[in-house]
């Protein structure tokens, strides 16, 4: 806890210069390190990796992390003491990621049917076929778990054993900050922003970050004075350092896929009724037919909880589907400090839930 200047004793007052000499004059305090991992497989803008275990045997169906479009997949794998995959490798649970790779001009024309059909489900089958032929369970935070659902939805034959979202966005109009957005679309026919991105080829890093820091304007006009407060807590000093960095490493967007975002889901809110057309195909939720979940951030202002937990209503035949809500922004209720205790928690108890498959019961896996 936080005590004010006068009443810090020596060893708080000790403490707080030697952290803010290494947050501010040493380079920072985070341990920024990844999980160590191997490539087990490459594609176009898609890098597959599985982690390595740490201290046990893992075992047990695999979990595949899904990121979204605009982040680095390190938003899985914060820092060390608070990240999700070590969490996972923690709990003895094979686990893999895949990752986009940073998106530049000459992607400008992929749009989210790549990820739904190609690049997610051929990670599934990979991963299915090294673990043993394990069905495998998708988490997906923000747009990566909307790419996970729709892939379900999509692939009926795909090993998927769950879908697990955190954040993940499904009816736009219960949220009060898009209404401006889908006004000015009516008027101008969404050609103002479509011919933006045209010019742009996407939405560039330089824009992603940025505008994910205003979604916190608050929290980032106040961030002096909160350092000074808590500056003899490390760990709250390596948490700020860490999300730092991830929004300073915010990737860009393509534009096919940004403009889908805007006209499909913020203007047309074509998600709503739980269908979205495809290139070839249309992709209807009430296919998906296994277990689902959304955890909403209680203090999410880009997801807030209703437009998480519309999902409820568009899956009638999944045989579990949990809504859930856990503190945090939208970052936050991901890769929070309090995380461990309440989303990843909430992950734990609905991938236990669901019994193992024979190919990852105990002896047929290493």
């Amino acid at each position: 806890m936080s005590v004010t200047l006068k009443n810090r004793t020596p060893e708080q007052r000790r403490r707080a210069v030697s952290n803010l000499f290494d947050f501010l004059v040493k380079g920072g305090i985070a341990d920024t390190t990844r999980m160590p991992s191997e490539v087990i497989d490459e594609g176009h803008k898609s890098t597959l990796h599985r982690y390595l275990p740490v201290d046990r045997a893992l075992r047990g169906d695999p979990v595949l992390l899904v990121p979204p479009l605009g982040s680095q997949s390190a938003c899985f794998d914060l820092r060390r003491g608070c990240s999700l995959t070590e969490h996972l490798l923690a709990g003895g649970r094979p686990t893999y990621l895949v990752d986009y790779g940073e998106m530049g001009l000459a992607d400008r024309d992929l749009g989210i049917e790549f990820w739904v059909s190609d690049v997610i489900p051929n990670a599934i089958k990979k991963v299915s076929a090294d673990a043993g032929g394990a069905p495998v369970h998708l988490v997906g935070w923000c747009l990566g778990g909307l790419i996970a659902i729709l892939t379900a939805a999509a692939y009926s034959d795909l090993p998927i054993k769950s879908v697990a979202m955190v954040a993940s966005p499904f009816d736009l109009s219960k949220h009060r900050m898009v209404a401006p957005l889908r006004t000015a679309g009516k008027y101008t026919g969404g050609r103002i922003i479509g011919g933006a991105l045209k010019v742009l080829g996407g939405l560039p890093a330089q824009i992603v970050g940025p505008a994910f820091k205003a979604t916190s304007l608050t929290v980032y006009l106040k961030k002096p004075i909160t350092l000074l407060k808590h500056r003899d807590d490390r760990e709250f000093l390596a948490q700020v350092e860490a999300v730092d960095g991830l929004m300073n490493s915010m990737l860009a967007y393509p534009g096919r896929a940004t403009l889908q975002v805007y006209q499909r889901l913020v203007q047309r809110n074509e998600l709503a009724d739980g269908k979205i057309q495809g290139p070839n195909k249309l992709v209807d939720l009430a296919d998906v037919r296994v277990p689902v979940m959304n955890i909403a951030g209680t203090s999410d202002v880009l997801v807030p909880v209703a437009v998480a937990h519309h999902v409820g209503e568009l899956v009638p035949n999944s045989p579990d589907v949990r809504l859930a809500e856990a503190p945090g922004g939208h970052l936050g209720v991901l890769t929070g400090r309090s995380a461990p205790s309440t989303t990843w928690a909430m992950i734990d108890d609905f991938l236990d839930s669901q019994p193992a498959s024979d190919s990852t019961l105990p002896g047929k896996t290493s």
